[in-house]
This record gives C-alpha cells, sequence and structure tokens, in this order.
C-alpha cells in the first residue's frame, strides 16, 4: 500500500467544504437585489441631497459669487482712481455715483476687492489722522503673501505709534521689515523700529536693530543714518 500523504488529502477535503458552502454569483446577485429593494428609498434620498448640495455649489458660484466679484472689482476701480489722485474723502466714502471703499467693504463682504478696501480705508484714515479707525481696517486687512502685506503692516506700526501704542509698534515694524530681500521697504521699517526701541528707552534692541540694516542693507539710504544714530548711542563701529 503507498504512503498516504498526510497534509495533501485534508487539504483537499477542506478546500471541498469550503466550496460548497460558499453561496453562488446568483445566490450573491440576488442577495445585493433584496438589500437595495429595502434600502432604496434611503439611497435614493441620499443621491438626491447630494446632487442637492453639488448643484447649489455650482449655482452660488456660477450666479452670485462669480457676479459679485466682477461687480466688485469694478466698484474698486473708481475708487483707486480717486485715491491715486490723493482725494481721499471720495476714495474713502464715495463720490454719489461710484462706491468709496468702506460701502465696497460693506457690499462685497468675502471678496477679494472688499479685502483690498480694508487696506486702502486704514490708509485714507491714516492720512486723514484718525489712527484709531486706520488700526482697525488695517487689521482686517489679510494680505498674506503679497507685498501690501509688509506696507500694511508699516502702516500699521505707524497708527500704533500715533496712539503711543509703542509697543505694538515695534512688532509692527519688525513684521514690515522680516523680507530681507526687499531692499526698498525693510530698511525703512526697521528704523521706525529702532526709534521706537529708543523711545522705550531699549537701547540694545535698538542697537541690535540699527546694525542689522547697516549689515544687510550698506546701500541703504537708512544706513548712513543709522550710523549716526549708533554713534549717539556710543556704538562706532
Amino acid at each position: 500500500m503507498a504512503k498516504q500523504d498526510l497534509y495533501t488529502a485534508p487539504r483537499k477535503v477542506v478546500a471541498t467544504n469550503v466550496i460548497d458552502n460558499e453561496p453562488s454569483a446568483e445566490e450573491k446577485l440576488k442577495g445585493v437585489e433584496h438589500w437595495y429593494q429595502n434600502n432604496s428609498k434611503l439611497i435614493n434620498n441620499v443621491l438626491i441631497g447630494i446632487l442637492a448640495v453639488v448643484a447649489g455649489i455650482f449655482a452660488y458660484t456660477r450666479f452670485y459669487k462669480a457676479p459679485k466679484i466682477q461687480k466688485s472689482n469694478d466698484a474698486i476701480f473708481r475708487a483707486q482712481t480717486y485715491f491715486g489722485i490723493d482725494s481721499i474723502n471720495w476714495a474713502l466714502n464715495g463720490d454719489g455715483s461710484n462706491l468709496g471703499f468702506l460701502k465696497i467693504i460693506d457690499k462685497y463682504s468675502g471678496t477679494p476687492a472688499a479685502n483690498l478696501s480694508q487696506y486702502y480705508a486704514g490708509i485714507c484714515y491714516l492720512k486723514m489722522g484718525d489712527f484709531a479707525k486706520a488700526e482697525k481696517h488695517l487689521k482686517s486687512f489679510d494680505g498674506k503673501g503679497t507685498m501690501v502685506s509688509y506696507v500694511a503692516k508699516g502702516a500699521l506700526g505707524d497708527a500704533y505709534m500715533e496712539q503711543n501704542k509703542t509697543a505694538e509698534a515695534i512688532s509692527a515694524y519688525l513684521e514690515a521689515g522680516a523680507d530681507e530681500n526687499n531692499i526698498l521697504l525693510t530698511p525703512v521699517y526697521l528704523e521706525r523700529a529702532g526709534m521706537a526701541y529708543e523711545m522705550q528707552n531699549k537701547k540694545e534692541d535698538a542697537i541690535k536693530t540699527y546694525k542689522k540694516i547697516v549689515e544687510k542693507f550698506p546701500s541703504s539710504p537708512q544706513s548712513q543714518n543709522i550710523k549716526k544714530s549708533l554713534a549717539r548711542l556710543g556704538e562706532y563701529n
């Protein structure tokens, strides 16, 4: 008698039993159909809900948001024109026929034009001497990732200084002067930060800030002025 393979025979039996107990493809299909019939109402309601949300988003973007953005862009153009010729009141409040920055902020809230109007309104109020309102609008402006953000931070620093908020002004000036690649604006704001430090009698911080201008921006107009400031503070190197 041939020796029985103890590992092969049982495996065949087990495999056969498993296969025999498996439902057929037809039975599986019937099971799915049965489940769908029992839950078809729920499924259809979910699908309808999803389609309604998608359609709503599309309609909002196509028929409300896009036209709103276009209208806001048209509106800010006239206000920017007045701002460019220093007609601050008309730029801020409008001329009776065209909206000013304040109305654009209210009417077109959530648009890029409304956001940019916050910056312009802040600058307008700064020029008008209303530093509290300048602070409010400049803080509301979101210029992250743009060159305007540095100018806005610098202007916010000016608004703080005019309100004797020296510590806040220093923080704003340092943010405005954070880009070492900006050879035009960064030394300007760092110099203002140094001057604000001096007003707080923080001599060492002022010297450190001034030295950064001399080292990083030696060709800037501020660098020559800073050397005099450093000498006044006892730094001659």
